[in-house]
Parts: structure tokens; C-alpha cells; sequence
């Protein structure tokens, strides 16, 4: 993305937030186990495109604490997005599930995901700038602290958030769950963020050549990154619903989405605790 736009993005922050700020509705409070946690609406626009996120922090949270952008899979901003956020917030951060969509498009037929997805991955620069808009968003609420930020994906939403990383992105790290893994781009010449990618070995959607091409793109511009694959896990490894969807690449497996999640607790301790 070029600087200029990127500048431009980060200077509207404020305006962003005061404008989403007006249209948040709908504040619940959840019991989780031994957490009561709070969740906001949050609408806002990309151009015409009106989009819907979801916000969720402890409650009685005082003070600021770190920030986390929650990227939904091909399938949209569905519950399964919601519950990794909530997650992350039972764990004490402030996450913001975004929308990539907006209308709120949501669907578990795989045509219309597909096509939704290559809608807005067809043109990078925009959908960087897309989910720029939604870490605008959380970087500018009162509850989050600004300098400690993360960003973490599932599939579609393994791959924005590594192109967020590419698009300059002010993030400590980012998180990638059986992602695309797009390579760094031609041209950049460094990666602010750290990397984890938690990827299923037996991922057909991913071949081992596209793995390389994502390694050695990293090693090329000296980023910090971490690589984990798990035996036998296919793509989607981490949501209990994949199965569901009845296509054949596409499967959970408990032990690995276990392990990846202790996985980002411990690397999301370490990028923060600067």
C-alpha cells in the first residue's frame, strides 16, 4: 500500500471511531465460566459498503489493555468469528471481530463464499485498506491500548491479516489459522509485526510449494516469523462446524486447534510484553 494512503488511514482514526461510536447498539454482557464478558455493535462504512463488527472486553475493564483484530473465514462474519473473539477476551484482551463483507453477508455455501472472497481479494490495495478501517476502529476506543496490538485470522482471514502486516500495519503481531499464506509482496523491504502461521499438514487448499514461497518470501525482508504445521490436519483444522460444510479438504481436529491456540496464548504474551 502506498505511504500515502496508509497516513492517510491512520490521521482518520479518530474521525472513524467518533462516527462508529454513534452507530454502536445492541451492548450485551455474556457470562463465561468465571468472566462476564461485554460485547458492542459496531457499524461503520468502507465507501458505500456499510460494515458490522463486533467488539468484546471483560467487564469493568479499567485501565487500557492490548487490542486484537478477529478476521472471519470465506464463510463471513458468522458465529464461530464472534466465539474466537470472545475468547480472546475471556483471556483479558480487547477484541474486535470485522467485517470484510459488510451487508451483511454471512453463508455456508461455498460458492458464494468463494465469490464474496475473490471480490475483495482481487484488488489488494482495497482490501488492505478494508481491514485497516476495522483496526482504526479498535485502536481508537478507550479500553484498548493503542501501542500493543494484534491482528488474527482464520483461513480468508489469515491471509488479510497477513496482508495488513504488508500493508505496514502499526501491529506487534499477527496470527495466522490454516491461512492462504500470500507471500510478502515485491518491493517491501521489512515486516513491523511478528509472524505465527498455524497451518494443518494435510491442508489440500495449500501446497507445500505455496509454504516455501510464503518462508522464504519472510526470510527475504528479515521478519520474525514461526511456523507450526500439525500432522494430519486439514484446512479449517480449528472450527468444530468445518465438517459440517460437507467438503472433503475441510475437517476439525481437536488436538491441533488446542495446541495452536496455547500456541497464540504464548505468542501473544511474548509480542506484548514490551
Amino acid at each position: 500500500m502506498p505511504q500515502l494512503l496508509l497516513t492517510a488511514l491512520v490521521l482518520s482514526a479518530l474521525a472513524v471511531n467518533a462516527q462508529a461510536a454513534t452507530d454502536q447498539s445492541e451492548n450485551t454482557s455474556t457470562e463465561t465460566g468465571t468472566s462476564k464478558i461485554e460485547s458492542k455493535t459496531v457499524r461503520y462504512q468502507d465507501g458505500d459498503t456499510e460494515l458490522t463488527g463486533y467488539l468484546y472486553y471483560p467487564e469493568g475493564t479499567e485501565g487500557r489493555r492490548p487490542g486484537i483484530i478477529v478476521v472471519h473465514e470465506w464463510w463471513g462474519l458468522n458465529d464461530y468469528a464472534k466465539k474466537r473473539a470472545q475468547m480472546l477476551a475471556e483471556l483479558g484482551y480487547v477484541a474486535f471481530a470485522i467485517d470484510m463483507y459488510g451487508d451483511d453477508k454471512v453463508t455456508s455455501h461455498a460458492p458464494d463464499a468463494k465469490g464474496w472472497m475473490q471480490q475483495i481479494t482481487e484488488h489488494v490495495d482495497a482490501w488492505q485498506a478494508r481491514a485497516l478501517k476495522g483496526l482504526e476502529i479498535l485502536a481508537a476506543d478507550p479500553a484498548v491500548d493503542a501501542d500493543k496490538l494484534a491482528a488474527v485470522g482464520y483461513c480468508f482471514g489469515g491471509a488479510t491479516v497477513m496482508q495488513m502486516a504488508y500493508a505496514g500495519a502499526d501491529l506487534d503481531g499477527v496470527v495466522s489459522f490454516h491461512g492462504s499464506l500470500p507471500p510478502a509482496p515485491e518491493g517491501l523491504e521489512t515486516l513491523k509485526p511478528s509472524v505465527l502461521a498455524a497451518h494443518g499438514a494435510a491442508d489440500g487448499f495449500v501446497s507445500p510449494e505455496k509454504v516455501a514461497a510464503f518462508q522464504k518470501s519472510l526470510d527475504a525482508i528479515n521478519a520474525d516469523w514461526e511456523f507450526v504445521a500439525y500432522s494430519g490436519a486439514r484446512h479449517a483444522f480449528t472450527n468444530p462446524n468445518a465438517d459440517e460444510y460437507g467438503i472433503e479438504m475441510v475437517a476439525y481436529n481437536a488436538k491441533a486447534d488446542q495446541r495452536s491456540w496455547a500456541l497464540m496464548q504464548d505468542f501473544l504474551n511474548e509480542v506484548f510484553a514490551d
